[in-house]
């Protein structure tokens, strides 16, 4: 079988694929699209970093390709679910880099704090300007983390050492554990009040994407220090330009940009107290044999043995199971999916999920499937670090308890799920069910029956059940030349509360779901992807 490695990385990588005479291997870095298309489909495994794309023309092209390795945490470049429809498993090391990318916050942080950028270039232009770069002690300083998973569980120790405070806003993290790291757990605005230090540390989501913006920086503490070595887009570029300038953010510090290489004449460019370095969390020669390694490895042992690590779209389970189980997995998934993006204020302080297994779907092996629903209750808020093999662990680190029960009776469905979490006290339950026996639907949602494909751009709208409120949705979308593929509708009896699921053909923009909010008898609106 061959072996192609398209981007640049560690010998050592190589290294592992030669001591396997049954696997032959090429590397062939830089290629353009058209060329890497037109040789993909001699290969059987193809080893990646972040520069090559593997699209669904890709894909398309790739008749003999098994598996994908990203030797690295992000899989943005990869088209995981053209992969899955063509049954090639996408897989990546999520351990292999977190340490670095920890440490490089860390630098930031203290570069930032003491002008060590800004003074160095000072003295290179042959000045001495001691009293210029005055800066400023972390020993004592609040650090306010935003996502507590690998990388930001480290800065947070990490930071601990440096005497600093550190509480974190994590809507996945219970309070048990929290404390256990010797972390307060805080709401996001608690954590904009009190923070001398901000390190967001979540992946690049719907909903995490301009997360920290104008309306956040004047709710936090005047000279606060904002750094993202996370992903570009998180933080509104824009928006902290003018908090910089106006001297509400004292200072900022990125490794990460939402166009990689940012412009040249980028605004946050300009500024003195802008500190930036270019997607460097992960380049350490450490970092980058491990992930070498681990790819080649993983590559190799699921190409020979057949066994998967770290896949991120098919769990650890035989083929004959996977036939039987599978149209179940993409249901419990995109439940999990649903269910942490619908629950206002994802699912904070969630401490226990019970998943129902009803009538002939009791009859299976239901560990893949919780796995499944796991990973994508985890997805939204841990991002390409939860995949098919740990995302029970993770849930158990968070503090999560898991539970399963089965009965036979499943009502009007041959077969059903249902998903129910515990939060604070109260409970939210998602329930799904297949059509067709592959087709999966969500067909409850709390007391709401309904029967929705949960697949795109969904916007979900709770009313009041008026005439002429479904009229107005649609009119509105409409007349804001939006497209509607699917509408579902849901109520708890006539006169009360209803739910719709509106399928549209392409995100909609913050000022339509602030419109369509302002209509008659709407009470929410929520935009979520699946």
């Amino acid at each position: 079988m061959k072996v192609l490695i398209s981007d640049k990385m560690s010998p050592k990588g190589l290294e592992v694929f030669k001591q396997f005479p049954e696997l032959e291997v090429d590397v062939k870095v830089g290629m353009s699209p058209e060329e890497l298309a037109s040789v993909i489909g001699q290969y059987d495994g193809l080893a990646i970093r972040s520069a090559t794309k593997v699209t669904s023309e890709i894909i398309a092209a790739a008749d003999k390709l098994k598996v994908v390795g990203r030797a690295g945490i992000g899989v943005d470049n990869v088209d995981i679910e053209a992969a899955t429809r063509r049954g090639i498993v996408v897989m990546n090391t999520p351990k292999g880099n977190t340490i670095t990318t920890a440490e490089h916050t860390l630098s930031m942080m203290l570069s930032l704090s003491r002008n060590i950028p800004q003074a160095t270039q000072s003295m290179k232009a042959g000045k001495w300007e001691k009293s210029r770069f005055m800066g400023k002690e972390l020993f004592n300083k609040t650090l306010g983390v935003v996502g507590l998973g690998n990388i930001g569980s480290i800065v947070a120790d990490r930071a601990q050492g440096l005497k600093m405070k550190v509480i974190a806003y994590d809507p996945f993290i219970s309070e048990e554990r929290a404390t256990k790291m010797g972390i307060e757990r805080v709401s996001l605005e608690e954590l904009y009040q009190r923070a001398d230090y901000i390190s967001v540390h979540t992946p690049m989501t719907s909903e995490t994407r301009h997360m920290i913006n104008k309306e956040s920086f004047v709710k936090m503490k005047e000279g606060v220090r904002i750094l993202n070595c996370a992903r570009g887009g998180i933080i509104n570029e824009g928006d902290l330009y003018e908090a910089l300038k106006s001297g509400v953010v004292a200072g900022a510090a990125f490794d990460v940009f939402e166009q990689e290489p940012p412009p040249a004449d980028h605004p946050l460019l300009s500024l003195d107290n802008f500190i930036c370095t270019p997607h460097l969390g992960a380049s350490t020669d450490e970092a980058q044999v491990n992930v070498a390694i681990t790819v080649a490895e993983q590559i190799a042992d699921y190409l020979l043995n057949g066994t998967i690590t770290n896949a991120l779209n098919v769990p650890s389970v035989s083929a004959e199971v996977l036939k039987v189980v599978g149209p179940y997995l993409t249901l419990a998934e995109k439940m999990g999916l649903f269910y942490s993006q619908i629950c206002e204020g994802g699912t904070c302080g969630l401490s226990e999920v019970r998943v129902e297994y009803k009538g002939k779907v009791a009859e299976l092996n239901q560990a893949p499937i919780t796995t499944a629903l796991l990973k994508g209750l985890l997805t939204p808020i841990v991002g390409a670090v939860v995949n098919f093999v740990n995302a029970p662990a993770i849930a158990k680190d968070r503090g999560i308890l898991v539970t399963e029960s089965k009965t036979e009776e499943a009502g009007n469905f041959s077969s059903m799920i249902s998903l129910i979490g515990s939060s604070n006290g109260e409970s939210f339950t998602v329930s799904g069910a297949l059509f067709g026996k592959t087709e999966p639907r969500i067909v409850r949602i709390n007391k709401f029956e309904i029967e929705a494909l949960p697949v795109g751009h969904i916007l979900v709208i709770y009313a009041h059940d008026k005439p002429g409120v479904i009229g107005s949705i649609g009119s509105y979308l409409g007349e804001n030349q939006v497209n509607i593929g699917k509408m579902q509708f849901g109520r708890e009896y006539a006169g009360g509360m209803s739910i719709s699921m509106v399928q549209v053909d392409s995100p909609v923009t913050e000022e339509i779901l602030d419109g369509l909010l302002q209509k008659p008898n709407i009470v929410s609106v929520k935009e979520i992807y699946l």
